[in-house]
């Protein structure tokens, strides 16, 4: 998007006008994050709602640009529309009210186990304890995963030090490869090979089909010729196993 501006003057001048020809021109960049976060969001989430939240991060954007650090607005803009539109969406708790119980529940009964066992505790053990079967849990755990959004603006504690920043400046670069990381990488492929292994021939066909042949779950439901919920129970089990295998392979 290549939008001409002299900051400095905009920014001198502060004329209502140049503002507002601004936002018309910076639109399609709302409209564009919008649409792209509209895709993980539930049906019900309107895309117009989306963008008229977006355009309060845009302002605040403009407002607070500093053309002297470098940075293009666009970069900058970004993650407060972002920001906005998920702050808007929590406080709007567009999750269900089903869905937020379950996840606290959850927590309180892992957070209990944990105290008594030591440990973290297993899916059977969990489950067990909130008296329901592992394939409701792992349904559970989905519906839980997928109620979770960070705001990008908020402001949390850096690791080394006592101030806050914005999340976003605490973002890093993950495109960016060094010698070590390349080296556990390749380590984590081929120790995820051997956990595959560990699946069950019917977790390891779901697995397989997601993510090399990239079959949705419904095609891969038709498939096997099972349901698609089903389908998803299989995943979202084959996927805890993974990360717990590899949690105590390389959190030692």
């Amino acid at each position: 998007m290549a939008v001409q501006v002299d900051w400095a003057q905009f920014k001198a001048d502060n004329d209502p006008e140049e503002r507002q020809r601004l936002l018309e021109e910076y639109l399609p960049l709302v409209k564009n994050v919008a649409g792209r976060m509209a895709m993980g969001f539930p049906k019900s989430v309107e895309l117009s709602d989306l963008v008229n939240t977006g355009v309060i991060g845009l302002i605040e954007a403009l407002s607070n640009f500093d053309p002297s650090r470098g940075v293009k607005f666009e970069t900058y803009a970004v993650p407060r529309i972002r920001g906005a539109i998920l702050d808007e969406l929590r406080s709007l708790d567009w999750v269900p009210r089903s869905t937020r119980a379950k996840s606290r529940e959850i927590d309180r009964a892992t957070a209990r186990l944990e105290n008594e066992l030591g440990r973290p505790p297993s899916q059977r053990e969990l489950a067990k304890t909130l008296k329901i079967s592992t394939g409701e849990l792992f349904s559970a755990v989905d519906d839980v995963s997928s109620a979770t959004m960070l705001s990008l603006d908020e402001l949390i504690y850096k690791e080394e030090d006592n101030r806050q920043v914005p999340r976003v400046e605490t973002l890093q670069d993950l495109t960016s490869e060094s010698v070590l990381g390349e080296l556990e990488k390749q380590e984590l492929k081929a120790y995820l090979v051997q956990a595959i292994s560990n699946l069950s021939e019917q977790e390891r066909l779901v697995v397989a089909l997601y993510y090399y042949e990239e079959l949705t779950l419904k095609e891969i439901g038709e498939v096997m010729q099972i349901s698609e919920s089903r389908v998803s129970q299989i995943h979202t089990k084959a996927v805890l196993k993974l990360r717990g295998l590899i949690k105590e392979k390389f959190a030692q």
